[in-house]
């Protein structure tokens, strides 16, 4: 029996990815000192593995910003648009180019497309592919890595996205052809990268291949067959572990089973029925092994050692334990470090934290497993079981988790309660009437940028250093100010600047009951951003207003409308560690019954446009379509539910972005938001097809310049955009605003960006008004 893991987090226990990436971007290290920065944390990743016992520990797990364009840049599926800056910049900036954008020595580029992974909230940037993509060996970063851990004495397990599921990550630049088709450009670039582990002694080889747990057509499934033979063909001595995760095989189990390779990883947290469809089918060769994810690596739970032994024992007693590998059921990137780091008794009570384990001590329980599976030790006499065994039954029985009021408010929800009282249309024309609103509004989604200045009142005050009022006073300094600016620039609805907040979920947990949060708890989301998940472990009721006072000081200091910003019931779920003990559409009603009282008393305060942020709404689309109504039924009632419970004139704003929005803009349209902001700017527009083949009959603004990169766009681009937008949407539902909030950005860019998007919409209301034809 060996242990298995997936890959570990990159960040570092105390985020020291983010800290050297930062410094680098700001010209304040080398690039020498950025790549030793990224060496110490490898290096110390593996370490922990190896004295931990893990027999089999990744490699090439790590990046400097993502894996998929990691790998983008090692098959050197370079957009042309780079060519120019690759020859005058090092490799890494044209990485982090690619990956941010740049404006630099007279160079200016965009960055590429950025998208969840999967379901989750992790950020990949997306593959661009032309209908005659080359592929060449551009860098050798696996390579180094591997070598890099074997100079320290340790043997590790290169881990790669496989072919197939890095050509369905990305998307055809031009049409006339399928991405899917490119396979016969890639594989002799994989072929390459194979050959070179080979020769410096790769054992075994981990292919990611996600893909194989959605719906995937006929020929799909072909190529997964041919390639995975002709791997085998060539490399008979590499042992190849194939990773499916976040869902079973489902209709693809018969063609994976039949791949010639070593091992099968099976996530059996999200599907644990997988397990006994392929120990019961048959069809698993007698040669083959089974990796057995039976340690959450997404959630921060602790994990059920006698459940798990179940699994394992099962698995074991048709197989035979030397074909069994004890795993994360995906890579722990999605975890927090190190749960010991958590040593704040009132951020974490001790009741609460012996209920979770974060990446470190989710090794430690799959070394524990594979001693108690495989007898090297006693469970019944092993201090470690007996703990194991007392915190799971203490969290069932905790009557910190149970709030009887809540659970009968959920069941006493009747069918009006996430209806509007009329519908959009009637709606719309209060609104006009009431907000007087010119063609082309402009606002922003919410935050301003949070300076270091800003996130050290935070410290200050949490540390006592400063008074509530001392810290609610350079609060208000800041948020007049950001008023100002906004007023000046001729910002049409505004917003507060949200200085108050560390997280646009954080913020809202630490005001709900139901929820706790650690100290040290990050995750990284994309690149440098790094977030703290709250954890949600009981039920979930407000007992109190969250934002009321600072939207009605806001609102008290300009006679333009002000905006009130909340985060919705399903993004709060999405981006926390939610129970696992009752179903998140319970979770997720409990969450939106606390934010529709929050929406009534802002109303009740005066604010009359009402935001309620819902960015990750299709990222919890489970990954097989079959599974997406019951989904969406409850996700898109949770949104309504916090929405509905005020008056006509009352304009609700939602928000999303970096999604895909064709196959669910039905879903989307049944949310009835007022208006929907969206990400639109890294895709030039392309979302925006969407919204205009379905007819889309409410307010929608998408986003013209793209936050997540450094550089301003100018006016002329954004009016192209607006443009583009126009041709496909009528003028009098567009909004004009970035795609995203400001919280990352610094105020120089942000405060030329913003003045230069004021401009576009200005102009685009002068072409309306002679009546331009786009």
């Amino acid at each position: 029996m060996k242990t298995n893991n997936l890959g570990y987090p990159r960040i570092g226990s105390n985020r020291e990815l983010k800290k050297a990436s930062e410094l680098y971007w700001a010209g304040k290290i080398s690039v020498d000192e950025l790549i030793e920065a990224g060496k110490d944390i490898r290096r110390t990743n593996w370490e922990l593995q190896h004295q931990a016992g893990i027999d089999l520990i990744p490699s090439n797990d790590f990046s400097f910003y993502d894996q998929v364009l990691d790998l983008t840049l090692t098959l050197g599926a370079i957009p042309e648009r780079y060519t120019d800056f690759a020859k005058s910049n090092s490799s890494i900036d044209l990485y982090f180019a690619m990956a941010r954008g740049a404006q630099k020595n007279g160079q200016d580029v965009v960055a590429m497309e950025m998208t969840k992974w999967f379901d989750t909230n992790y950020h990949y940037i997306v593959p661009e592919f032309t209908k005659n993509q080359k592929f060449a060996l551009l860098s050798e970063k696996i390579i180094t890595e591997f070598k890099e851990a074997n100079d320290l004495g340790i043997a590790t397990k290169p881990v790669l996205i496989g072919p197939i599921s890095y050509l369905l990550l990305g998307k055809e630049k031009e049409e006339g052809f399928n991405r899917i088709d490119l396979i016969e450009n890639l594989l002799p670039v994989y072929f390459e990268i194979l050959e070179k582990l080979e020769v410096l002694g790769a054992k075994y080889i981990q292919f990611d291949e996600p893909f194989l747990a959605l719906n995937l057509t006929d020929k799909e499934r072909h190529i997964f067959t041919k390639v995975y033979n002709e791997i085998n063909k060539r490399f008979p001595n590499i042992k190849v572990i194939l990773a499916n995760y976040f869902d079973c095989f489902g209709e693809n189990l018969a063609t994976a089973l039949a791949l010639p390779v070593d091992t099968f990883h099976l996530d059996l947290v999200r599907c644990p029925a997988q397990l006994d469809d392929i120990l019961e089918s048959g069809q698993l060769a007698a040669n083959v092994n089974l990796s057995l994810g039976v340690v959450d690596g997404r959630n921060i739970w602790k994990n059920d050692f006698k459940k798990s032994l179940t699994i394992i024992e099962k698995a074991v007693a048709v197989l035979g334990a030397d074909r069994i590998f004890i795993a994360p059921s995906c890579s722990l990137v999605h975890s927090p470090c190190d749960l010991s780091l958590e040593t704040n008794d009132n951020t974490l009570t001790p009741e609460i934290k012996q209920w979770l384990a974060f990446a470190k001590q989710k090794i430690e329980e799959i070394r524990l497993l594979k001693q108690f599976a495989s007898n090297e030790v006693d469970r019944n006499n092993s201090a470690d079981f007996a703990e194991n065994t007392f915190a799971n039954e203490n969290r069932k029985t905790s009557k910190l988790i149970h709030n009887e009021v809540v659970k009968n408010r959920v069941v006493g929800i009747k069918n009006g309660d996430d209806q509007r009282q009329n519908t959009f249309a009637t709606r719309r024309q209060k609104q006009i009437e009431a907000l007087k609103l010119p063609l082309f509004p402009t606002t922003t989604i919410g935050s301003f940028p949070q300076t270091a200045e800003v996130r050290s009142w935070r410290a200050k005050f949490k540390k006592g250093e400063l008074t509530q009022v001392e810290y609610d006073a350079l609060l208000e300094k800041e948020t007049e100010e950001t008023i100002r600016f906004q007023e000046q620039s001729g910002i049409d609805v505004l917003v507060h600047g949200e200085f108050e907040r560390n997280d646009m979920v954080e913020y809202f947990g630490e005001q709900l009951d139901g929820f706790t949060f650690t100290k040290n708890g990050w995750v990284q989301s994309y690149g440098s951003r790094c977030v703290k998940p709250p954890v949600i472990y009981g039920d979930v009721s407000r007992p109190k207003p969250m934002t009321v006072r600072w939207a009605k000081f806001a609102q008290s200091l300009s006679s333009k409308w002000v905006k009130g910003m909340l985060t919705g019931p399903v993004t709060i779920l999405q981006w926390s560690f939610v129970r696992n003990d009752q179903p998140r559409s319970e979770t997720c009603t409990q969450i939106a019954l606390a934010i529709r009282d929050e929406v009534v008393d802002l109303e009740k305060a005066g604010i009359k446009i009402i935001q309620i942020d819902e960015p990750a709404i299709r990222e919890g689309l489970p990954l097989r379509k079959e599974e997406w109504a019951a989904y969406l039924d409850w996700a898109v009632k949770a949104f309504r539910i916090s929405a509905s419970g005020v008056q006509d004139d009352t304009q609700i704003h939602t928000h999303m972005c970096y999604s895909e929005f064709n196959d669910i803009i039905q879903n989307i349209a049944d949310m009835d938001a007022d208006v929907i902001t969206i990400e639109c700017s890294r895709s030039q527009m392309e979302l925006l097809d969407a919204f205009a083949d379905f007819k889309y009959p409410n307010e929608i603004g998408p986003g013209v310049y793209d936050i997540h990169s450094p550089r301003v766009p100018s006016n002329k681009e954004m009016v192209h955009l607006l443009e583009k937008a126009a041709a496909v949407i009528p003028a009098n539902q567009l909004w004009v605003n970035p795609d995203c909030g400001l919280k990352t950005r610094h105020w120089d860019e942000t405060k030329k960006a913003l003045i230069e998007m004021v401009a576009a919409a200005q102009e685009m209301r002068a072409a309306v008004k002679n009546e331009v034809t786009f």
